[in-house]
């Protein structure tokens, strides 16, 4: 199979991500083989990429050398065999979920990170769903655990996990205020947000408007000044943020921010994504009915997933960025 693959960590996808024949990779008893039609490029890629910060290859993704063959995860595509107990799935099954290594032909992937694609989303929408659809459900419902009438705001709220917090709080009730660049406020109106900030104008952390949630997806604001714009008994939840640092990359401020929660009425923190099927059900389930959509800012072949992820780092990207294969 066709397959891009990188033999070393590194910072920049030129000259380090290339395609290549590869052997198709070989499933587990709880795994499913993935003919993969689209794989989408997020954040987390890039880390998975570069091996940064550090502990990111101590938590099973390589210390010397990437454990993948390339940095994919997200993907969407139609089911080519499965393993021994796979069960409610079977070949020929249009699936979305997380994976390993699918910036390629066919992908692995847990039977349990996968839910099936509903027939009105393509696949490349589908994509988009099992890295930062994930993150956003799980920041708005489970963490967050936004209400109707509660004023939201979501900084980055143009990027793959911001765009997706924009509706899921709006469905849950609240009134949405989205941050982002001034090219990207027509995107984040579309999305639904009640108001939209222009962060090179305005900075929507001035304490003018007291927030009961805060949903912090690629900002790298001080916590004083996310907390300045909460209210007594707000909720800040932090899933973005990168400061370049190759051993903690941003992270320090989570942990700051879990570590003070303890002591102060508001709610600080962040969280590590579960990657379930039932969550992706209810994500499916969500697009399938209208109420969530996948915002895709442009795809591009295989043979130019370097390219698809130097534009993602570049900072133009509304939406999500997805590989075709």
């Amino acid at each position: 199979m066709r397959a891009v693959v990188q033999d070393r960590y590194g910072a920049a996808p030129e000259g380090l991500l290339r395609c290549a024949e590869t052997a198709r990779p070989q499933i587990g008893p709880g795994e499913v083989l993935v003919r993969v039609c689209a794989a989408s490029v997020d954040r987390g890629t890039w880390h998975m990429m570069a091996g940064l910060p550090y502990p990111v290859r101590a938590a099973g993704f390589g210390l010397r050398r990437p454990k993948n063959a390339n940095p994919g995860r997200a993907l969407a595509g139609v089911v080519a065999a499965v393993g021994a107990d796979v069960t409610g799935l079977e070949p020929g099954d249009e699936v979305l979920g997380v994976g390993a290594a699918t910036f390629a032909e066919y992908a692995c992937a847990r039977a349990d990170k996968l839910a099936k694609k509903p027939a009105n989303l393509s696949f490349a929408q589908a994509a988009t769903l099992g890295v930062s659809g994930l993150t956003a459900l799980q920041a708005v419902r489970n963490h967050a655990r936004v209400t109707a009438g509660q004023k939201v705001l979501v900084l980055g709220a143009s990027g793959g996990v911001g765009a997706f917090a924009v509706q899921l709080a709006k469905a849950d009730g609240a009134e949405v205020t989205g941050v982002c660049s001034t090219t990207k406020v027509g995107l984040v109106r579309s999305l639904g947000a009640d108001r939209v900030v222009d962060y090179t104008r305005e900075d929507a952390l001035d304490g003018g408007t007291q927030y009961d949630v805060i949903i912090d997806t690629g900002g790298n604001r001080r916590l004083a000044d996310l907390r300045r714009a909460l209210t007594a008994t707000g909720r800040l939840v932090i899933v973005g943020g990168e400061t370049g640092g190759r051993w903690l990359g941003g992270t320090d401020r989570q942990l700051r921010a879990q570590l003070l929660s303890g002591f102060v009425g508001q709610r600080l923190g962040s969280f590590l994504t579960s990657e379930n099927a039932t969550d992706l059900g209810a994500l499916a389930h969500l697009c399938a009915s209208g109420d969530l959509t996948a915002a895709v800012d442009r795809t591009y072949p295989l043979a130019e997933t370097a390219a698809a992820i130097r534009h993602m780092l570049d900072g133009h990207v509304r939406g999500k960025v997805v590989i075709t294969v």
